[in-house]
């Protein structure tokens, strides 16, 4: 077994990779598990796409989450790029989960403790399984050098954040982590305007795709207008390409409205919302275990309707998401090109 003292040494040489590396060479040494697909692809080129795994073990129940996993990589793969799920296994960082290792995470369920930035010292030094969150998922996927993250909806700040100062740290790594995510905007059981707001101030470009206006997860609208309109995936490579060559070393978070015909009505949604909010508060139920729970009960006060719209925008995201990668390779490769002859 692994001391506890060789674990920190090994996370602490995780830790002075944070930034992409020129070679997949400098990360083989223990410190993560590249998928064989994921390394084939990084090393030629070819459009990768990073997963989280929260959604699959804390985001629906066995079976319908490892359903779910295999569409949606099926989705990425369809689209011309490499799906490359994120998740801690018995202590080792994997980039890529083979069909056993996606199984095991689906009925781990939330017995895989939900990772954040925050806990993967934690959870690699005592050897545990961990389901990367948003802000884990860009740490491990800035690393390797992916640049395209396909989430459902990133964290913000909370309901009344400015009493209880909780605010994801999905925000933060947006503001520190030069990688894409796209979402379907902000969960509406969170503040989204305060969270538009808190993005700005981490310098992180909000785009929002075919649309003028930033989505809220369940639905296309939440009132909130963005600057920044981009209409296709070559716009949304360009984007990310200038970012990365500008070394502004911030994320990009590009808004994806949830497709019209999976939209839920935003007065159910709302008044789902306030009851999940109320009970919430009467069970003290705080910090990480309040987004799994509010969204459990708006599902179950929605009739399902919740969940089924979240495993639409998902798939749609992946869709978006592929499409991204692709046409930020062909970009890159054009570039190379350019710069050869």
């Amino acid at each position: 077994m692994e001391s506890s003292s060789s674990a920190l040494s090994r996370l602490s040489n995780l830790h002075r990779h944070l930034h992409p590396p020129q070679s997949n060479s400098k990360i083989q040494e223990g410190l993560l598990k590249l998928s064989p697909e994921v390394t084939e692809a990084l090393s030629s080129g070819h459009p990768v796409v990073a997963l989280e795994s929260t959604i699959i073990s804390h985001g629906m129940p066995y079976p319908k989450n490892l359903k779910t996993a295999k569409e949606v990589e099926a989705i990425v793969r369809e689209n011309g790029a490499v799906p490359a799920t994120v998740a801690i296994l018995d202590g080792v960082p994997c980039i890529g989960l083979s069909t056993g290792e996606l199984e095991r995470l689906a009925t781990l369920g939330t017995k895989a403790q939900k990772t954040a930035r925050r806990d993967i010292a934690h959870v690699v030094a005592n050897r545990g399984n961990g389901a990367t969150t948003v802000s884990a998922t860009m740490f491990f996927a800035s690393m390797v050098g992916i640049h395209v993250f396909v989430t459902g909806g990133i964290g913000g700040v909370h309901r009344h954040g400015e009493q209880t100062m909780d605010i994801s740290s999905d925000l933060t790594e947006l503001g520190r982590t030069p990688v894409a995510v796209i979402s379907a905007g902000v969960k509406s059981i969170l503040d989204i305007p305060r969270t538009l707001e808190y993005l700005e101030t981490q310098g992180v470009c909000v785009a929002a795709y075919k649309t003028n206006e930033f989505p809220a997860f369940f639905t296309e609208r939440s009132g909130c207008k963005v600057h920044c309109h981009v209409d296709t995936p070559d716009d949304c490579a360009r984007l990310i390409d200038a970012n990365l060559k500008l070394k502004l070393g911030s994320g990009i978070l590009i808004a994806v409205p949830i497709p019209k015909e999976h939209s839920a009505s935003g007065g159910l949604i709302e008044s789902a919302i306030q009851i999940a909010l109320r009970e919430a508060r009467d069970k003290n139920i705080t910090g990480n275990a309040e987004t799994p729970f509010l969204l459990a009960k708006v599902n179950e006060l929605t009739g399902g309707a919740s969940l089924a719209s979240n495993i639409a925008l998902v798939k749609n995201n992946a869709l978006v998401g592929a499409k991204i990668a692709v046409a930020l390779a062909q970009l890159k490769e054009h570039s190379n090109r350019g710069d050869a002859e």
